[in-house]
């Protein structure tokens, strides 16, 4: 993509649409007079300026500074009331049937202090675990589990679990910490330390004398000594994973009892002006859209002047989706890093130059991989935006979120019944989403595509009255509604 073409710069239609706020477009905190052509970067910004450097130590090349970086809004950092950072003498051990090697004081390949853990599985599809028994008594009410952990090849993993409980692991709750896809964007990718929050919401099972009611409600919260951290590879191959922290941090029921719901919408669509809008205003809840900028103003899309009255009148945030169509459509992860740059400085160029003061981002399609010249694509979103949220959902998002960049969200949100995505009789019905929010103090980020007046029949679509099915939903069980830029801000 060169940046004098449609697909990755201001284009001759964008540059109309600037034009039509009134001629010529100042842009504060750049400097006054400067008019939306100035706003782009040159394409001859050299890597010095603006490069990226990667964990291996390459900077990626032919990067431009970025016209408007991310304006600081990051979560503050949660402080650990307890914490097992595996430093010498940690008392964990290795074990399980699917266990081949250990090194539990590895120097090699640490984030934290000077080791962490090493295990690699049998590749034998059976349980590999780090696990600790006997600990003192610990209360986690009003707390949420933090791990951080890494697996340097994902090729042939299979799945990771928590266990924590007491009596040497009899009595346990069960968190499904990730599932691993072999297609789709993933969580944990190979080779990156990642960053898990656990909380109650996302408990999956119980065992022993511990139980999980039918809404979800675990029956203790306190009198844990047991941890069990373990690796299923998928029998075709060996797995070596690393362990370099767990932590119990403290949750935010104190601050939001019931939770909070963003209600976020994806692709511009214009029905979520005519159809979401007039169910949402008279209950309060603003929603995010994450918008296609190439695609505003044509056929069924939203105008910019929708836009500007669901911000200025109704409170809803205009995120950023992808500036190009052709970009949305291919995905990231199909371009290169230059091109995705590209895409990422000019959709927010042209959100701030239309006035919309989102920092926010959501990918196309959700993913997040490495670009075909094997950039993470999360990385390049780092230096345009605050947060990029995906559609990962195999727990709820947490205040403050464990990796800004993959903010997870419960995608294709319909009320309709073999059509794909996620029914609304799953969000709302006892122990689903909703509950487990209103109970746990999280962050349950819902992503919706288009509005119909109708049937829906596709798993993109959602009625009109199945959405006030949702909205009264929420009503009813007290969750405050903020959009992503809300919730962030509130702790930044």
């Amino acid at each position: 993509m060169s940046r004098s073409s449609k697909h990755s710069g201001v284009g001759r239609r964008s540059a109309l649409r600037f034009m039509g706020l009134g001629g010529v477009l100042t842009a504060g905190g750049v400097g006054a007079g400067v008019v939306a052509k100035d706003l782009i970067a040159p394409a001859s910004a050299s890597a010095a300026d603006g490069h990226l450097s990667l964990t291996s130590g390459k900077a990626v090349e032919g990067l431009g500074v970025p016209s408007f970086a991310p304006g600081g809004r990051r979560p503050k950092y949660r402080r650990a009331s307890w914490t097992q950072q595996f430093q010498s003498g940690h008392g964990w051990k290795a074990d399980g049937a699917g266990t081949a090697s250990s090194n539990l004081n590895d120097t090699t390949v640490f984030t934290r202090g000077s080791q962490a853990t090493r295990v690699t599985t049998q590749g034998n599809g059976v349980q590999s675990s780090l696990r600790r028994t006997g600990l003192a008594p610990m209360n986690l009410t009003g707390k949420m589990i933090r791990l951080i952990f890494r697996v340097d090849d994902v090729t042939h993993l299979g799945k990771i679990v928590l266990y924590l409980g007491s009596g040497g692991l009899k009595n346990t709750f069960t968190w499904r910490v990730h599932n691993h896809a072999k297609t789709g964007a993933n969580y944990v990718q190979s080779g990156e330390w990642v960053t898990v929050h656990l909380q109650w919401a996302d408990v999956a099972s119980a065992a022993g004398t511990y139980t999980l009611s039918a809404n979800g409600e675990p029956s203790v919260k306190t009198g844990f000594t047991d941890f069990s951290f373990a690796v299923y590879d998928d029998a075709g191959g060996a797995v070596t994973y690393r362990l370099q922290a767990v932590e119990l941090v403290p949750d935010t029921t104190s601050v939001f009892p019931k939770g909070v719901v963003s209600i976020t919408f994806d692709d511009s669509h214009k029905s979520i002006h005519d159809l979401a809008r007039p169910v949402m205003d008279p209950a309060g809840m603003p929603g995010t859209i994450y918008n296609i900028a190439d695609a505003i103003g044509t056929g069924s899309f939203l105008s910019i002047a929708q836009m500007r009255s669901l911000q200025d009148s109704s409170g809803w945030e205009m995120a950023g989706h992808s500036y190009a169509t052709s970009a949305h459509t291919a995905s990231y992860e199909k371009l290169s890093a230059q091109q995705v740059d590209d895409d990422l400085r000019t959709l927010r160029e042209w959100l701030v130059g239309n006035g919309f003061t989102s920092e926010h981002f959501a990918y196309p399609h959700g993913s997040f991989q490495k670009t075909t010249d094997g950039v993470p694509v999360d990385l390049l979103a780092a230096r345009h935006f605050t947060t990029a949220r995906s559609i990962v959902s195999e727990t709820i998002e947490s205040f403050a979120p464990a990796m800004p960049y993959r903010l997870k969200a419960l995608t294709g949100v319909n009320d309709g019944s073999g059509i794909g995505g996620t029914t609304l009789a799953k969000v709302i019905g006892a122990g689903g989403p909703l509950d487990r929010c209103a109970r746990s103090g999280d962050w349950l980020i819902l992503c919706l595509h288009k509005l119909v007046a109708g049937t829906p029949g596709a798993s993109t679509e959602i009625s009109q009255a199945g959405l006030g099915t949702l909205v009264k939903e929420i009503e009813k069980r007290g969750i405050e509604v903020l959009t992503v830029q809300e919730a962030m801000e509130y702790y930044a």
